[in-house]
């Protein structure tokens, strides 16, 4: 059964967290999913278009233990942390099931193309195509319509934004309405993950609620001003927003 608003979100740090199975998300003509961990929380406070992204989606997933942390000690709620490879692997078991569709926007050729590979081999029932739009900061209005036109032309149950955070939100909220899928969801480096092209922390990592750890030990150049850096303003904002909850 759909569980109803109120009952799958938990309002955590101001967003409302997704606090249900995968399996109970509702049932919605066109449905926009973003991931929040405690880097994308920070940058979204810095950027106030990445948060309105954010806050416009019809789902937050508690990408990080710093959310689901932060949901215990703010709201005394349990939350699984669902990650958007979660997400991603979830989406294309049931796409297999139902000989549904994707589409993957986003990354490079090569990765796209390493993605395919992968697909044809674990999910043979997908149907599924690409597009790798330039790699800018910003795109022109040309190239945001073959974007769009790309996934248009293909009409899929899924769509796959991979741009990196904020862009990937930013693009996938500014254009929701005029793309022709059924979900777009924004997964950044998820594509690198399935590619092979980037190593995912094995499970350990992740039941331990270390992935984080794992994937600053892998690139601790790329890495170690998202989680050391941003990971003390993010306790130094949880701090903040502890206080002022107590002082109410």
């Amino acid at each position: 059964m759909m569980l109803t608003e109120v009952d799958s979100k938990v309002v955590c740090l101001g967003y409302p967290i997704y606090k249900s199975s995968l399996d109970d998300l509702p049932l919605k003509s066109k449905l926009l999913v973003s991931t929040i961990n405690q880097y994308s929380y920070c940058i979204a406070e810095e950027d106030i278009e990445f948060k309105k992204a954010l806050l416009g989606s019809d789902i937050i997933l508690p990408d990080g233990i710093g959310i689901t942390l932060a949901a215990k000690w703010l709201n005394g709620t349990s939350i699984k942390k669902i990650a958007g490879a979660d997400f991603h692997e979830f989406q294309l078991k049931r796409l297999n099931e139902i000989y549904g569709s994707c589409f993957y926007l986003g990354a490079s050729g090569e990765t796209l193309a390493n993605i395919e590979s992968r697909l044809k081999i674990e999910y043979p029932n997908i149907r599924f195509a690409s597009y790798a739009p330039p790699f800018k900061p910003v795109f022109t209005e040309e190239e945001n319509l073959s974007m769009i036109e790309a996934v248009n032309s293909f009409n899929p149950d899924v769509l796959f934004v991979g741009m990196t955070a904020p862009k990937q939100e930013k693009w996938s909220h500014a254009n929701k309405n005029l793309l022709d899928a059924r979900i777009i969801c924004s997964i950044g480096a998820v594509f690198d993950f399935y590619a092979g092209t980037v190593e995912r922390p094995n499970k350990i990592w992740r039941d331990l609620g270390l992935e984080w750890l794992g994937r600053l030990v892998k690139e601790p150049k790329r890495m170690s001003r998202r989680y050391l850096y941003y990971g003390v303003v993010y306790a130094v904002h949880l701090v903040r927003v502890k206080f002022s909850m107590s002082n109410k």
